[in-house]
């Protein structure tokens, strides 16, 4: 993560995670966030195949039953997650609780640029006058706000049950 030198959120204690975003950051998110939102509403869509993944690809009636239990309560996790960072992305200090439903959002994000840049497991190289250049950037940036969020998140998790 050598492009990001500042961590964007840090625990304060008390449940509290501090929001280090820049004001450049916050604007983007501001930006992203209700395009998301929108393409929620068109479940059709191609780019949330990884959203709400298949789980019986061969069965229709076996996927239709799975897709009408699963995906109501899977969309209501992410409206709320969308919802919370809203909310919570001017704010200097939110909660631990915040925090997780910002892991959320910020995955889903992630998910739909990454399917629609077709990103794989083996990476891309991107050239810099490539017009998608912006996105892989977007694209990396929220994998670091991701990553930044899980960071903060563990210290705040209790140790392992080792009779589990």
């Amino acid at each position: 993560m050598g492009l990001f030198r500042r961590e964007p959120f840090r625990l304060l204690g008390d449940g509290q995670v501090g929001n280090n975003l820049r004001p450049d950051e916050r604007e983007l998110l501001h930006h992203l966030l209700p395009q998301l939102r929108e393409l929620l509403m068109s479940p059709s869509d191609p780019a949330l195949k990884r959203l709400f993944p298949r789980a019986h690809p061969g069965d229709a009636a076996l996927e239709a039953e799975y897709s009408a239990m699963a995906n109501g309560p899977l969309l209501e996790a992410r409206f709320a997650a969308l919802d919370r960072i809203e909310a919570t992305v001017d704010e200097d200090n939110f909660s631990r609780h915040d925090l997780e439903a910002w892991l959320t959002g910020l995955s889903a994000l992630r998910l739909v640029l990454g399917t629609r840049l077709d990103v794989s497991e083996d990476g891309t190289d991107v050239d810099a006058h490539d017009p998608s250049a912006s996105a892989y950037a977007v694209f990396d940036w929220l994998g670091y706000l991701v990553h930044a969020a899980v960071g903060a998140l563990i210290p705040g998790l209790p140790p392992p049950d080792p009779d589990a």
